[in-house]
């Protein structure tokens, strides 16, 4: 490979990921962003250089149709190719769709996933798959598609490899790539970038333009198709939700709210704590837990051990539930409900300044929140109604900030 500098290849925002994915020490690199955000040129990149470097590594790149492979993908990887000036080393076949690593008859594959099952069939001559890339993973029907490509792929195979997701997040949060998103495990990095951190000389003036006048006529769309951004689709009820890492010191200081969603059975317990900055109107979810079956005894004792000295405001259809727990030694009180009580507290909750939820410290309040839309007509409108279902933890917000709704609500004029 020529003497290339790597600032020359990929931007700034990408280096830490390049080091981390070089070292080893990821196993799932999920890229979103928007347009131009360099995301699809980063991803190219990786997986020639870890070629070159590694004679047994091989990959493979997946498409949801096969016939978009050839336009996308792979004129991306020629394109890469050449950036690195190594085109001499490259054997580039169109049928079928494969790129050849001649020193060493390393491979690039090329499949099209209408149906996962077909990787079974996927072999090779001489080494391993070290890098899967799922290209528009949003035009995959589901997570279980993915799982099924790679364990068939990687059946057998003792290596380390590394997948690699590029997508331009979808504007539900409710779609199953951002749920699978906002879920965190070891081993996968998850890098958001748009094309404000590329120089502008990559992009050209023209790019520029069609960004900043989209902007200036359709901001929402601006957002979501440049800057990669979950906007939802106008029927999500919290426009005013942030999610991310919250540290302690940014919410200690503040009066906790406690607020506890009964169920047992087939609804479960929902606990919450709150902290609230009432003068930056700002609230912060802090703490949860959610069970189902729980017994009076289990239950107290994972209220009391979160909740401490504060006072817990519950669900008032449950006396005999709040009976037992004070009965425990928890300081519980009925949240006062009336017949516009639930309309109230919800906007209340939606006229907050925001509402801030760490996605790894609570993080079925975070997909509560984050995937909460009004109930639709038939032709898919948005209704000026809440849905009474997967909203535990919500409910258990609004009984937790009950006090304060309460008194607000008092001093409005009607």
């Amino acid at each position: 490979m020529t003497d290339v500098r790597l600032s020359r290849l990929i931007a700034e925002s990408f280096f830490s990921l390049w080091r981390a994915a070089r070292a080893g020490k990821v196993d799932e690199l999920w890229l979103q962003g928007g347009r131009g955000s360099g995301k699809t040129s980063f991803a190219a990149i990786c997986i020639l250089c870890g070629l070159m470097d590694e004679p047994e590594a091989n990959a493979i790149v997946y498409r949801k149709v096969a016939d978009t492979l050839r336009e996308s993908v792979y004129a991306h990887l020629v394109w890469a190719i050449g950036l690195l000036g190594v085109s001499e080393w490259f054997k580039l076949r169109l049928s079928p769709l494969e790129i050849e690593y001649t020193p060493t008859g390393q491979r690039i594959l090329f499949r099209g996933s209408d149906k996962p099952e077909k990787s079974k069939g996927v072999k090779l001559q001489k080494g391993y798959f070290k890098y899967l890339w799922f290209e528009e993973l949003t035009e995959f029907s589901g997570m279980q598609d993915i799982r099924t490509i790679k364990a068939s792929i990687l059946r057998g195979t003792q290596q380390q490899t590394l997948t690699i997701c590029t997508y331009n997040p979808p504007q539900r949060a409710a779609h199953w790539v951002n749920r699978e998103a906002r879920t965190r495990r070891k081993g996968r990095r998850i890098h958001h970038s748009d094309y404000r951190s590329i120089p502008r000389a990559w992009l050209g003036d023209a790019f520029l333009l069609e960004a900043e006048a989209l902007m200036a006529q359709n901001p929402r769309e601006y957002r979501h198709m440049y800057l990669g951004e979950v906007t939802g689709t106008g029927a999500q009820v919290f426009e005013n939700l942030k999610l991310k890492r919250l540290p302690p010191k940014e919410w200690e200081g503040l009066r906790s709210y406690c607020g506890l969603d009964f169920g047992f059975a087939s609804d479960p317990d929902a606990f919450v704590r709150c902290a609230y900055d009432g003068r930056r109107r700002i609230l912060y979810i802090v703490d949860e837990f959610v069970s189902l079956g729980l017994l009076s005894g289990a239950l107290a004792g994972a209220v009391k051990s979160r909740a401490g000295e504060a006072f817990v405001t519950c669900d008032s259809a449950e006396p005999r539930s709040i009976a037992e727990l004070r009965s425990r030694g928890v300081r519980v009180t009925p949240a006062r409900k009336g017949p516009d009580s639930v309309a109230h507290g919800m906007k209340w909750l939606q006229s907050r300044a925001m509402i801030v939820i760490d996605p790894k410290r609570t993080p079925l309040a975070a997909e509560e929140f984050s995937c909460y839309e009004y109930e639709r007509d038939k032709a898919g409108e948005p209704l000026p109604f809440y849905p009474d279902r997967n909203n535990h933890l919500i409910d258990a917000v609004r009984y937790a900030m009950e006090s304060v709704s309460a008194v607000q609500r008092a001093i409005i004029p009607r």
